[in-house]
């Protein structure tokens, strides 16, 4: 049995250092291998800009109900939303109190008090701005599928709308 195992540690405690790196190339023979090389990636050749012509020939009219009942929606819920924080603004600025003021002094003491609150409460606001919204539900709905009809019969004369795209 041999004294010397490749697992123990060298004798004194000395570390084993990595093996070294192999050394550099110079400088100045390095610019001249890659002149003489080709590059390993070569540039992009400048693409040419793709064009196409095309003609919008008809319009699905369901597509055009759906897309326009969606975004009415959201129309009349902003028109609500937007009628109800209007009246919480003047609301909180005064302003229904200085209109009652204004009319009771045109008004004098010969007629009775006047209060806007009673003429335009925020149920009020709110109920009308929700009658406006749906009615505009209903006739952006319909006015936009009549007007995809109307496009297809047109087109069908004129033959569409030309679009040019390109690939910039």
């Amino acid at each position: 049995m041999s004294t010397n195992n490749s697992n123990s540690k060298p004798a004194g405690g000395a570390r084993v250092s990595a093996p070294a790196r192999p050394p550099q190339r110079p400088t100045s023979s390095s610019s001249s291998v890659s002149q003489s090389r080709p590059a390993l990636v070569k540039p992009a050749p400048k693409a040419k800009v793709r064009r196409a012509r095309l003609q919008v020939s008809r319009v699905d009219p369901w597509s055009v109900l759906k897309m326009a009942f969606l975004l009415s929606v959201a129309l009349g819920i902003i028109t609500v939303v937007a009628a109800i924080v209007l009246w919480t603004v003047l609301d909180l600025t005064g302003l229904f109190g200085q209109i009652n003021t204004l009319m009771n002094d045109i008004q004098g003491s010969e007629g009775g008090a006047f209060d806007v609150k009673k003429f335009a409460s925020l149920g009020q606001v709110a109920s009308f701005a929700t009658i406006i919204a749906v009615v505009n539900v209903v006739l952006l709905t319909a006015l936009s599928m009549l007007s995809a009809v109307l496009y297809n019969i047109s087109a069908t004369l004129v033959g569409g709308i030309g679009v040019t795209l390109t690939d910039d």
